[in-house]
């Protein structure tokens, strides 16, 4: 994910006055949690704090603050029929002027709250793991991408997602802390195989996908019970993956599908 920090500090660059719009407090329902932001200037918005009337009126107070000169103001927003709203919550908004050292600051929240973003190693750098990472990269996650083969990856990743060249990815998997998430989809069915035993081995992982058919998970669970594994720690196993079972099998349709089910499975360790 992409923060707000680097807009801004192009903005000021620029020599174009902006302000910060934060959700300080919420209650009830609203579009956007505590701590959501979007930066705000005379022409440009960058990121969002819930959209429809609640943010068209916090982007006219921004800019009313950009000509008074004003350097903070305080907004209190009910959700209601006042504002063409249903949500029916209530939002605290904190407007500010930036000035020098907002875009440090900026940085400094959004770095610490990216450390705190679920993590996802995705293991596998072939047309459907680059759409993966694609989808992937768009969401409050930090993203680890690892593959033995340097040219399958891209020339460029967006940014926040760590790639890793390496020719023993289970190291990986046993320094990956708690509650990670794991997605197997190497060129191997050999190691797609020795990567999800690696992963089951550790009792503290928040989901773990391979890609593949009924059949592959069936082979897989041969192999594994084989191997003198205990058959109900497959229960901890998503193959196929995808929330959905369509019949597409398109990289972006599968990326799609997996991000949803990613999404569903963090979510209470966002």
């Amino acid at each position: 994910m992409t923060g707000l920090a680097e807009t801004l500090a192009t903005w000021l660059a620029r020599g174009e006055a902006a302000v910060l719009v934060t959700i300080a407090a919420t209650r009830g329902s609203t579009p956007r949690e505590t701590g959501a932001r979007m930066l705000v200037s005379a022409t440009q918005v960058c990121g969002t704090v819930g959209g429809g009337r609640l943010e068209f009126e916090a982007i006219l107070a921004a800019r009313t603050l950009i000509e008074t000169g004003e350097a903070a103001r305080d907004m209190a927003v009910p959700l209601g029929a006042a504002i063409g709203q249903c949500c029916g919550g209530h939002v605290a908004l904190r407007l500010e002027r930036a000035g020098p050292g907002f875009p440090e600051e900026l940085a400094r929240l959004e770095a610490a709250e990216r450390a705190r973003f679920p993590a996802v190693y995705l293991f596998g750098a072939g047309h459907t793991g680059k759409a993966i990472a694609r989808a992937l990269a768009l969401l409050p996650l930090r993203l680890t991408w690892i593959d033995n083969r340097a040219s399958e990856f891209p020339e460029t990743v967006a940014e926040g997602v760590a790639t890793i060249i390496t020719a023993r990815p289970a190291d990986l998997i046993a320094q990956a802390g708690p509650d990670a998430s794991f997605l197997v989809l190497t060129h191997s069915h050999a190691l797609d195989f020795e990567l999800t035993e690696a992963v089951l081995a550790r009792d503290d992982f928040r989901y773990l996908g391979l890609i593949g058919s009924a059949t592959k998970r069936r082979r897989f669970e041969h192999w594994y019970v084989a191997r003198g594994h205990h058959p109900a720690t497959l229960q901890a196993l998503t193959c196929p993956i995808g929330l959905v079972p369509v019949r597409d099998k398109r990289p972006e349709v599968i990326a799609a599908l997996v991000a949803a089910e990613i999404v569903v499975a963090t979510s209470s360790a966002a």
